[in-house]
């Protein structure tokens, strides 16, 4: 360390380099829990990533989502113009005299199946809307599980911490118990369950 700069460091950063150079007879509990921890911290790196990445897939799902319901709104509204047109031709079709009913006759056939191919097109969006929303549950789900993961790990980096200050081997039995369950978790992220 250079004399011209200002240095400030936490207990962990200074057992770490007291352990360096050899200043605890402990010296291999706190190394074993350097290297975990550093190990720990990586894997918590990941897991964060995932978390975020998820996340944000999920979001843009749900966006796809609301894009395919608002596609699926509109062609229901075309949907009852058609309807509306198609009613007002039945009405002008009753009203109108008999050799210019067949005029209206075909409006109504045109209109039929205009409303059979956008309710065909209205109802595949829906499906598409739906299908989407799933995905976005399930990535959810999977994002909170890479959130437990990341805390947990979390968690047991502070038990290291503590560890390495209190000198307690039950605290050091608690990171690797809690770095073991975040683990666990992230796999079942992993797994998707």
């Amino acid at each position: 360390m250079s004399d011209d700069g200002f240095h400030v460091h936490g207990p962990h950063d200074h057992e770490l380099e007291h352990a360096a150079q050899g200043g605890h007879e402990s010296g291999g509990m706190v190394a074993q829990i350097a290297v975990i921890t550093a190990i720990i911290a990586t894997v918590g790196a990941l897991f964060s990533y995932m978390g975020g990445n998820t996340q944000a897939t999920a979001g843009l799902l749900k966006n796809d989502a609301a894009i395919k319901k608002t596609e699926a709104s509109n062609q229901w509204n075309y949907y009852q113009s058609k309807s509306t047109k198609q009613s007002l031709s039945e009405f002008a079709r009753d009203l109108a005299p008999e050799d210019k009913k067949h005029i209206y006759i075909a409006k109504i056939e045109r209109y039929d199946k205009e409303k059979a191919d956008i309710k065909l097109v209205a109802e595949k969006l829906e499906a598409e809307s739906t299908s989407f929303n799933a995905a976005s549950e399930e990535q959810m789900h999977q994002h909170h599980r890479w959130a437990q993961a990341t805390t947990v790990l979390q968690i047991s980096i502070a038990l290291a911490a503590i560890a390495l200050l209190t000198r307690k081997k039950w605290l050091e039995y608690g990171m690797f118990g809690l770095a073991g369950a975040g683990l666990v978790v992230g796999a079942l992220a992993a797994l998707h369950i």
